[in-house]
């Protein structure tokens, strides 16, 4: 912590900032320590007497920052249900994923700890790799459901599950992270009768209905039920869609129906709880709009909704699916009581990628910016590939038409709803999650609610965003596969410094121009990777 001190007093004179030296975020209770007055004043405070909210998490699947209408302007496609959830809540304008590609994402959203501190070190899982998320690990459904809420994740979950195969057949699941497509003389020995152990309702959630990897894009195609699959993948699907893989599919499945029926199991778990008197929460993580991004994947009531084709079409989806949950939770009179974030995993890829293809840029881009006027696409370490939407309503509490520039990361998830009920986050867990409630509820904060972000690609390079000034470690190129394809960190090789307030576009790099900073952050960097947390802890 001495060292970590000693980072943060430098980093604070030479960004102008004199007084104590601030922390990494806002301090957390420890796990022995007793609260001794209300979290915040205010209407927060009165309403948090009365009751805990219902939190509604719904994260999207590729959605890019400049696909959201209250974003981008210019956006090519329609997103009045978002844009109406913005108008009566607050829109942050400086928000990440902490990875550009989506298992690692969801790992640090449910557990508040970046992914690279776990087995996965680059890239995703492929379909039939254990449980990545520790047993004894909490989750923030577990935290929800000690604080007596009734917990439910409801679509892509592709954080792993315990698969069985058939007596006689040994597979090595403990094989290292990550592994590639799953071969067909895997599938057909896996015994899909037997129930899925470690996957959400080992993890805190009372009830999940999903997928066990991207729905559309990964076998095993077909939707699960708590612990078994509803429908059991029986066939082999020989000719995938474009971009998605061959493997077992249940006979029933069709890709164009999955994050419809997301939605109405969505909807249905809501309405479920209209006389119930515990709060609940719901984490729903559509499909969409990742890939394949072609009409066949397109329910046929979206097709055509958007001015950016089938990608913008499934865009238009998500919007459709939140304006789904908003109507349910007003038709159960839950919407005064309930908080509702809308966010996506990573960033967007450029449009429909296009078959055959060999060009430089080899999608279809419709006039749409899908990451905005941000540098770069999902799987990059540039903005483009972490910086998100996160939009959030809460009546009565948040002030409507708002925005907020406070940094955020979507691991914050954690902290921010212990503090919401009132509860603690233990020492050994949420390591890289900070309360960011203030901020929502705009409340002016004597020191940054978070200082630091730290960014992972693809392919495991590493950056990390200090205030003004972002460092990125081992390439100078994006550190992923969408075009411009750059392979994995190599050490020794220059980097990248850029600073965003200044240069948003990071089309100045500074690396060279600035040692001291390229210094001062990758100290940071490694002590954060050191000590185990990036999150400062009170003292007992």
């Amino acid at each position: 912590m001495a060292a970590l001190s000693a980072i943060l007093r430098e980093s604070s004179t030479s960004s102008g900032f004199t007084g104590t030296p601030l922390p990494s975020c806002g301090p957390l209770l420890n796990k022995h320590e007793k609260r001794k007055k209300p979290l915040h004043s205010g209407r927060y405070t009165m309403q948090k007497q009365a009751s805990s909210p219902n939190i509604v998490f719904i994260m999207a699947d590729d959605m890019g920052y400049g696909d959201v209408g209250c974003y981008n302007p210019d956006s090519q496609i329609p997103t009045p249900n978002m844009d109406k959830l913005a108008g009566a809540g607050i829109r942050f304008t400086d928000a990440h994923s902490p990875s550009a590609v989506c298992t690692p994402t969801r790992y640090g959203v449910l557990t508040g700890r970046y992914c690279w501190r776990s087995r996965l070190k680059h890239g995703v899982l492929y379909g039939y790799e254990p449980p990545l998320i520790e047993p004894e690990r909490m989750t923030v459904a577990s935290l929800l459901q000690g604080a007596g809420y009734n917990t439910a994740c409801v679509g892509k979950w592709h954080l792993g599950l315990g698969f069985s195969t058939v007596p006689g057949y040994d597979y090595d699941f403990n094989a290292p992270l990550p592994w590639q497509n799953a071969g067909r003389e895997l599938e057909e020995h896996i015994d899909f009768t037997a129930p899925l152990t470690g996957g959400p309702v080992d993890l805190g959630f009372d009830y999940f209905y999903g997928n066990a990897g991207c729905p559309t894009c990964q076998p095993p195609y077909g939707f699960i039920e708590n612990d078994a699959f509803v429908e059991i993948p029986s066939v082999y699907h020989e000719v995938p869609e474009f971009t998605s893989r061959p493997g077992r599919m249940a006979p029933s499945w069709e890709h164009k129906n999955a994050d419809v029926l997301i939605a109405q199991k969505a909807v249905a778990y809501i309405e479920a709880q209209a006389d119930a008197d515990a709060p609940f929460f719901l984490y729903l993580t559509p499909s969409a709009p990742h890939e394949p991004c072609t009409e066949a994947v397109v329910p046929d009531f979206a097709r055509g909704q958007s001015r950016a084709g089938p990608r913008g079409d499934l865009v238009w989806l998500v919007d459709w699916m939140v304006g789904q949950v908003m109507d349910a939770l007003e038709r159960t009179g839950k919407t005064a009581d309930t908080l509702i974030c809308v966010t996506s995993d990573n960033g967007a890829l450029p449009g429909d990628r296009i078959q055959g293809d060999t060009t430089p840029m080899p999608y279809h881009l419709y006039n749409h910016k899908s990451c905005g006027d941000w540098r770069g696409y999902k799987a990059h370490i540039w903005e483009g590939g972490h910086r998100e939407p996160l939009i959030a309503r809460w009546p009565g509490v948040i002030a409507p038409n708002t925005s907020t520039d406070a940094l955020a990361c979507l691991t914050d998830l954690m902290a921010t709803c212990a503090a919401i009920v009132g509860t603690e986050v233990p020492d050994d867990a949420g390591q890289d999650s900070c309360n960011i409630l203030p901020a929502l509820l705009g409340e002016k904060t004597e020191h940054p609610l978070r200082e630091s972000i730290v960014h992972h690609s693809s392919t495991g390079v590493f950056s990390i965003r200090h205030r003004e000034w972002k460092l990125i470690l081992g390439t100078q190129g994006s550190g992923g596969w969408p075009p411009p394809r750059d392979g994995g960190p190599k050490s020794g090789t220059p980097g990248q410094l850029y600073h965003i307030y200044d240069d948003p576009g990071e089309t100045r790099n500074l690396w060279e121009a600035r040692p001291e900073i390229v210094q001062r952050l990758t100290a940071l960097l490694e002590t954060y990777k050191e000590q185990g947390h990036s999150r400062a802890f009170r003292p007992t």
